[in-house]
């Protein structure tokens, strides 16, 4: 095995193991909840195989809703960001995705902001709309879509920025 697919594999188990023990048991004011293993969908490599992706992601989803008993709603939503995650890559960095040489050490805080943003509020917009189920609750999912959004991102940013490689 390679050290790009050891890393990727690593990168898998490392976020749901701190996902399943540190951060689903936050629950700040019942609308705060961050899903910071969604950074598996945003820092996979870009010009590896769509479908072992879409499948790898539909795993990591799979494996947070078994531990979380969650009835596949983690699942639905990481599928939904890897799908849109092409298109908001284009969207965000512009030629360097067609080029494929994105690296986030490497990239402008604006573009790896709105990225992130981007496919974190869309990931927790189709999570809670799943896990509410009940238009007549459209409040409640936005309110929390956008904390837990927030509080996600800027995990997020913070874990992605702080463990990134550095650019020489």
């Amino acid at each position: 095995m390679n050290s790009l697919r050891l890393n990727i594999v690593l990168r898998f188990v490392v976020l749901v193991l701190m996902q399943v023990i540190l951060f689903n048991r936050i629950d700040f004011l019942g609308y705060i909840n961050p899903f910071v293993y969604i950074i598996f969908i945003l820092s996979y490599p870009v010009n590896n195989n769509r479908v072992l992706f879409l499948i790898s992601t539909f795993l990591l989803g799979l494996t947070i809703d078994i531990f979380s008993d969650s009835g596949g709603v983690h699942a639905a939503a990481c599928v939904c960001i890897a799908y849109l995650r092409p298109v908001v890559l284009k969207f965000s960095f512009g030629t360097l995705y067609e080029h494929q040489t994105i690296k986030f050490s490497n990239m402008e805080f604006g573009s790896l902001f709105g990225y992130i943003s981007i496919l974190t509020f869309t990931h927790h917009l189709v999570l809670f709309s799943l896990e509410i189920f009940n238009m007549s609750q459209i409040l409640l999912i936005l309110q929390k879509t956008l904390f837990s959004g927030v509080f996600t991102m800027i995990l997020s940013l913070l874990i992605i920025l702080l463990f990134s490689p550095k650019s020489k």
